[in-house]
């Protein structure tokens, strides 16, 4: 049978603002990535949904960000290699201690928004990021987009990789996400979010933006907790998976 890892970014609410709605979307997904303080998320926020992951058995990824509250990690900063890898460092270490006080354990690290875009095709940042998890710990697994400096700085650092596709998000003809500052970069629809995915699963490949086929490879997809289609989105993900007999199942398990 054919599987597949389902991953949400969760744990970015913060203070008294609700981003998302973790506790209806949990049992959906297979991995979540938990938010380090930086992009969202608080430490009373994060630890809550550290325990929601541990009695869902959904396994915890970190997801480190740009120190950028305000705008929610999705506008791109220039930091210099040296204090990137510092700031993601601290971040991964902050949630590994944080699980495994709880009694959990940290499986891997997924670089947040605009992070995790810029070091898609930027060597310095993802050499960064990914010394800083060799750093905290090389049984980590490292999780980015296929084909891309993230994926090369893993194999430097001997790091296991995962690739990832998006389930909620547009592509373009190069295999990028679209921007977000351009129409139609989100989607939407529940049901073009599941056949997205059940395209990259059994097909490889994703139509872009401009309806061009797109060739992609993932082991994990994601959707945004902050859609606010999520939990439609998953409910008819689930729905296509299973009339698809595609198996969700954690990477690492």
């Amino acid at each position: 049978m054919t599987e597949i890892d389902i991953n949400c970014d969760m744990g970015e609410s913060y203070g008294n603002y609700k981003i998302g709605n973790d506790d209806a979307i949990f049992p959906y997904i297979t991995s979540c990535n938990i938010a380090c303080g930086f992009h969202g998320g608080d430490p009373l926020h994060i630890e809550a949904t550290i325990k929601n992951a541990l009695s869902h058995n959904v396994q915890i990824g970190a997801h480190p960000g740009y120190p950028d509250l305000s705008g929610f990690g999705r506008r791109r900063m220039h930091i210099v290699p040296e204090e990137l890898r510092a700031l993601v460092k601290y971040q991964i270490a902050a949630i590994k201690s944080l699980t495994e006080s709880l009694g959990g354990k940290l499986s891997y690290v997924k670089p947040h928004g605009a992070l995790y875009n810029t070091a898609a095709d930027h060597e310095g940042d993802a050499m960064a990021i990914a010394q800083a998890v060799h750093e905290i710990d090389p049984n980590l697994t490292l999780m980015g987009m296929a084909d891309s400096f993230v994926d090369k700085a893993a194999s430097s650092y001997k790091l296991a990789f995962v690739a990832e596709a998006f389930a909620d998000r547009k592509y373009e003809t190069n295999g990028r996400l679209r921007s977000r500052n351009k129409e139609g970069a989100v989607i939407q629809s529940p049901d073009d979010a599941a056949d997205q995915v059940v395209s990259i699963v059994l097909d490889q490949k994703v139509t872009s933006y401009d309806q061009t086929p797109v060739a992609i490879q993932a082991e994990s997809i994601c959707i945004h907790g902050d859609n606010p289609k999520a939990v439609m989105i998953l409910e008819a993900i689930d729905a296509k998976l299973k009339e698809n007999n595609i198996l969700k199942k954690s990477f690492s398990k």
